[in-house]
């Protein structure tokens, strides 16, 4: 059985291989990354769907290119000791910098108990929002003040930091967008006004988030609202949104092409190549 997982492997990181080749030839890749969405499983704290996603984000890094991850919050569900434990051995397991922030489940805990454990996953993690810039696009990672919202410092931060990136595109990764972006779950979000100052700044080019749980077959999960692109990041354990009948375990890579296009693939685990009926692209503003 062991023997023909193996085959079964090899042959497709064959193919992503190919793919990926073939990509950089055509259309030169400057920033590569993957994106793992909620974990936080219930009543067991097991991780198959996030131990399926760091297999195989390690082989597509392996087969051709990922330069690092990010976690967009809810790992550790009701930030319990036992969800951190367990689920350490998977994400320091990755071949690739993990770049986590905090959500709605790691506030049942300490944000002291959060960062020790992060500290396990990769640690440059030292605060629970921080600012990154890998080249093409400046990364706004912001954990939640509280819950999974943000207060008017917290809001201050944010403003700030997209500012004085300006005029380059930012990324900015939350634990959820604001309240209404995604109607499949209106009311669930950030709920302080003013992050309409946030989603305003023109350098802003997109929105990246979890929280919802929202099944990618049944839910329109990527949209544009004035000049932001929203993309709604999986659960990998368990799905919520538009119920709990049916859950696929899904992650998201972003490509940044040289002439400023950005590519959002989705990727099943289990699964190296990408699924063509999510796919969804956007320009960065110039």
């Amino acid at each position: 059985m062991m023997k023909g997982f193996a085959a079964a492997l090899i042959a497709a990181l064959a193919l992503a291989s190919g793919a990926v080749a073939q990509d950089n030839a055509n259309d030169p890749v400057l920033l590569r990354f993957a994106v793992l969405g909620d974990a936080e499983p219930k009543p067991c704290a097991l991780f198959p769907g996030v131990e399926a996603a760091v297999v195989d984000v390690n082989a597509l890094a392996e087969s051709g290119r990922i330069d690092f991850v990010v976690g967009v919050g809810d790992i550790a569900h009701k930030g319990t000791g036992i969800q951190y434990e367990n689920v350490t051995p998977a994400l320091q397991s990755l071949t690739r910098p993990f770049y986590p922030i905090m959500g709605n489940e790691e506030h049942n805990d300490t944000v002291e108990r959060y960062l020790e454990f992060a500290s396990q996953w990769n640690p440059d993690i030292t605060e629970p929002s921080y600012v990154r810039d890998p080249g093409p696009v400046v990364m706004v990672h912001a954990s939640p003040d509280f819950g999974r919202d943000f207060n008017d410092d917290g809001i201050d931060w944010i403003v700030e930091q997209i500012a004085a990136a300006a005029p380059r595109p930012v990324f900015l990764v939350v634990h959820a967008a604001q309240a209404g972006v995604y109607p499949e779950d209106a009311d669930k979000g950030v709920h302080n006004p003013r992050f309409q100052e946030v989603v305003g700044q023109a350098n802003l080019a997109a929105v990246i988030s979890g929280d919802l749980h929202m099944d990618m077959d049944r839910t329109v999960h990527s949209r544009q609202i004035g000049h932001v692109h929203y993309l709604h990041i999986p659960a990998l354990e368990r799905t919520k949104i538009p119920d709990e009948t049916h859950h696929t375990p899904m992650y998201r890579v972003f490509t940044v092409l040289e002439g400023g296009e950005v590519r959002v693939d989705t990727y099943e685990t289990g699964n190296l190549e990408p699924l063509s009926r999510h796919d969804y692209s956007f320009t960065l503003p110039q």
